[in-house]
C-alpha cells in the first residue's frame, strides 16, 4: 500500500506542477492585455476569475492528460521500468506544453479576436496553405518571448516530473493500484464534465460568463485548451455569400431604430417561459382539447395571442436566447458555439443600462442548471435566483420542495418569484423558467389522482404547471405592481408529438405566445393571420414601451403593421436546413436550394409539395428575404457584431 501511496503523491505532484503553469499562463494572458482590462478591474475580481479559472483548468488538464493518469497507476510492474519512465515522462512533457503553448498564443492573438481561441479558429486558416508558415513566423518574431516563456515552462514540467516507485509487496500493490484507479476514475470525469450532478450539463465556454462582470473577462476565466476541447464537434456557423452585405441589409436588418418622437412608458416586465408547454397542450388552440384551463380562460378574457406562432429551436437551451435576447437558433445552440462569448444584448441588458430598470433572472433547479446563470449574466441580468437562494428563504420548505430530479416544484417557486418581485424596485425587467412539465413526468404527491392520465405521460404534469400559473397570478394580482405590467407567456420547446397537426416539421414548433397586460385593455384578442415567433418577443415589448435607443434584435413587433414582414425562420436538423414561414407558404431549404413547399394552413400533414405551383416571382421575394436573414445573423455572429456600439 506504502508504493500506491507514493505513486498518488507523485501523480498528485505532477498535477499541481501543471496547474501551477496554467495560472501562470492566464497571469501572462492579464499582463499582456492588461490595457483592455485596466480601467475595470480590481485586484479582488481579478482573484474571483482566477479562482473560478480552476474548474475550467481542471477540465483541460484532465482531457489532456487523463491517457498519463491511467498509465501512472496501472498495475503493472512495467511502469516501474527506466523505458515506460521516459515514454511517461517524454508524454506528459509534450501533451502540457502543446497546451500551454496554446495559452500563450492567445496572450498575443486574444487583442485580435476578443475571445480565447477555438476549434473554429482551424477551419479560418484552412485555405492559407503555404502562407500559415509565414503567418506563424511573423508571429513567433513579434513576439519571441512568449517563445522563452514555453521553453521555460517545458523544463519546468521536465525537471518536476515525478516517477512511481517499485512495489515491496506484490499483493498490496495490485489491490492498492486496482482501488486507486477504479476510484480516480469517475472523479476525472466528473472533472471533465465540470461536476458530478446529472441536474449540471458538462461545462462549456458560455459557463464563464456567470463570473464575469463584463464579456471580455470570460478570457481570464477560460483556458484555450478548455475553449478547443468544448468546440472540438461543434459545427462553424459559417457566414453564407448569397448577396453582398450592403443588399443584405437593405433586404433585412436586425437594426431597430425607434422614432425621435417615441415616449417611454416605464413598465414592469415579465416574461414567463414554460418548460415544454407546446401548443398541442392548450385547449385554446385545440377546440378545448388540452391540459390548461386557467391559459385558456386567460386568453379568451385578457390576452393576446397567435394561431401562428413558433419556437426558434427544440431545446431549453435554445429557446431562452430566442425568447430574451431575440436571436434565433441556426445550426447550433448559441450556448455551445465560441459566439456565446459575443457581446450579447436583450431585454434585461437594454432596460437596467438604459432605462435605471431593476431585473433578475429566476429558475428552480440547481444553480448553474443548463447554463442559464451564465447566460441570464452575459445577458445583462442583474441577479439570478436558484435553488440555493429558494432555499435560503426562511418563508420556503428548502429541498422539501424539490422534485428529486430536476428543480423545485412550479407552485412553490412560482410563488417565490411572485414575493421576490414584491421586494424589487421598479420598475423590473424578470423572467422565469419552469422546470416540473418534464421527465420523469413527476408531480408532488398532494396532487396525485387530481390531474389524469392522458395519450402522453406529459399531459399531468402541464396540467400541474398551469395550476402553478392560476397560482401565481392569483398572489400577483394583490401586488401593487400588477397593473402597471406587461406578462409574456411562451413555452422553451414543445414535446413528443401525438396530434397530427404537430407531427410535422412546422407543428414540431409551434408554441404559444401569450401577451398579457392587465392595465391596459388594448392588448387582447386572437390573432388568426399573421405569424409570430419567439424572436419577435423582445422586439414587441421594447416598441410597445416606447423604448428610444437603437438595439439589435432578429424579429418584429407583432402588436403593431409597421410594414415588416411576418415569418418565422427555425433550423431543422431533421433535414439539415431551414423552414422558413410566411403568408400562407412554408419553404424547406437546404442552404442552397428551396427543395420543398407547402401550404401548411390547410395541409396540415405537410404532404403536397407544391413548390412548382408558386409563382416564381413571389417564390424569388421570399428567398430573398430568407437568405438576408440568415446571412445578416451569421455575420454578425461570426464579427461579434450583435450590439449596438457607439
Amino acid at each position: 500500500m506504502a508504493s500506491t501511496l507514493r505513486n498518488l503523491l507523485a501523480l498528485a505532484k505532477n498535477t499541481i506542477v501543471v496547474y501551477l503553469l496554467y495560472a501562470a499562463s492566464r497571469l501572462l494572458f492579464l499582463i499582456c492585455n492588461w490595457g483592455i482590462y485596466a480601467d475595470d478591474i480590481t485586484f479582488g475580481h481579478t482573484l474571483s476569475l482566477f479562482v473560478a479559472g480552476l474548474r475550467f483548468d481542471t477540465t483541460a488538464i484532465l482531457y489532456s492528460n487523463i491517457i498519463f493518469v491511467v498509465m501512472f497507476m496501472l498495475p503493472l510492474h512495467i511502469k516501474e521500468t527506466k523505458a515506460f519512465y521516459n515514454v511517461a515522462r517524454w508524454l506528459y512533457v509534450v501533451l502540457n506544453s502543446i497546451c500551454l503553448c496554446a495559452n500563450l498564443c492567445d496572450c498575443a492573438y486574444f487583442p485580435y479576436t476578443g475571445k480565447r481561441t477555438t476549434f473554429s479558429v482551424f477551419s479560418e486558416f484552412a485555405n492559407e496553405g503555404g502562407n500559415m508558415v509565414n503567418i506563424i513566423g511573423e508571429q513567433v518574431i513579434d513576439n519571441w518571448y512568449l517563445l522563452i516563456v514555453l521553453g521555460i515552462f517545458a523544463i519546468i514540467l521536465w525537471k518536476a516530473f515525478s516517477a512511481g516507485t517499485a512495489p515491496n509487496k506484490l499483493v498490496p500493490y495490485y489491490i492498492g493500484h486496482t482501488a486507486t484507479l477504479a476510484l480516480l476514475i469517475p472523479l476525472c470525469i466528473g472533472g471533465m464534465r465540470g461536476g458530478f450532478t446529472t441536474a449540471i450539463r458538462p461545462i462549456t465556454i458560455s459557463d464563464a460568463n456567470k463570473y464575469t462582470n463584463r464579456p471580455s473577462e470570460s478570457a481570464l476565466v477560460l483556458n484555450t485548451p478548455f475553449s478547443i476541447f468544448r468546440t472540438l464537434s461543434k459545427k462553424a456557423l459559417k457566414t453564407p455569400n448569397y448577396m453582398s452585405e450592403e443588399e443584405a441589409e437593405a433586404v433585412y436588418s436586425p437594426l431597430h431604430t425607434p422614432s425621435d418622437s417615441t415616449t417611454f412608458r416605464a413598465k414592469n416586465v415579465v416574461v414567463m417561459i414554460m418548460e415544454s408547454f407546446g401548443m398541442q397542450h392548450i385547449g385554446f388552440y385545440n377546440d378545448g382539447e388540452g391540459r390548461t384551463p386557467f391559459l385558456d380562460s386567460l386568453i379568451t378574457t385578457s390576452a393576446r395571442t397567435f394561431k401562428y406562432s413558433f419556437a426558434n429551436g427544440r431545446k431549453s437551451i435554445e429557446g431562452m436566447p430566442s425568447v430574451l435576447s431575440s436571436l434565433p437558433n441556426f445550426v447550433e445552440p448559441l450556448f455551445l458555439t465560441p459566439a456565446s462569448l459575443n457581446d450579447l444584448s436583450g431585454l434585461a441588458r437594454c432596460l437596467s443600462e438604459e432605462k435605471g430598470y431593476t431585473s433578475a433572472f429566476f429558475h428552480g433547479a440547481e444553480n448553474g442548471s443548463m447554463g442559464f446563470e451564465a447566460f441570464a449574466k452575459a445577458t445583462g441580468f442583474q441577479k439570478y435566483y436558484g435553488r440555493t437562494e429558494y432555499n435560503q428563504d426562511a418563508r420556503y420548505n428548502g429541498d422539501a420542495d424539490y422534485d428529486g430530479t430536476w428543480a423545485i416544484w412550479d407552485e412553490e417557486f412560482l410563488q417565490f418569484y411572485a414575493d421576490k418581485m414584491s421586494e424589487m424596485q421598479e420598475p423590473f425587467m424578470t423572467s422565469v423558467f419552469t422546470a416540473s412539465s418534464h421527465t420523469p413526468f413527476a408531480i408532488p404527491e398532494r396532487y396525485k389522482g387530481r390531474f389524469a392520465e392522458g395519450e402522453d405521460p406529459l399531459e399531468p404534469c402541464i396540467e400541474y404547471s398551469d395550476n402553478a400559473l392560476r397560482n401565481f397570478f392569483g398572489k400577483a394580482k394583490q401586488q401593487p405592481w400588477f397593473n402597471n405590467t406587461i406578462f409574456v407567456i411562451t413555452a422553451d420547446h414543445t414535446s413528443k408529438h401525438f396530434k397530427p397537426r404537430y407531427k410535422t416539421t412546422t407543428g414540431t414548433y409551434m408554441v404559444p405566445i401569450i401577451i398579457y397586460a392587465p392595465g391596459d385593455s388594448t392588448i387582447c384578442g386572437y390573432d388568426e393571420e399573421q405569424i409570430a415567433e419567439q424572436v419577435d418577443i423582445m422586439p414587441t415589448i421594447m416598441t410597445y414601451l416606447g423604448y428610444d435607443k437603437p438595439y439589435i434584435a432578429f424579429g418584429r413587433d407583432v402588436l403593431s403593421t409597421n410594414g415588416s414582414t411576418p415569418l418565422a425562420l427555425h433550423w431543422v436538423p431533421e433535414f439539415g436546413g431551414y423552414e422558413y414561414i410566411e403568408g400562407d407558404y412554408a419553404l424547406h431549404f437546404d442552404g442552397q436550394n428551396v427543395i420543398r413547399a407547402y401550404r401548411y394552413k390547410t395541409d396540415i400533414s405537410l404532404s403536397e409539395n407544391i413548390l412548382a405551383e408558386i409563382e416564381p416571382e413571389m417564390l424569388n421575394a421570399m428567398t430573398t428575404r430568407m437568405k438576408a436573414f440568415i446571412q445578416q445573423y451569421m455575420q454578425r455572429i461570426n464579427t461579434n457584431n450583435l450590439i449596438v456600439r457607439e
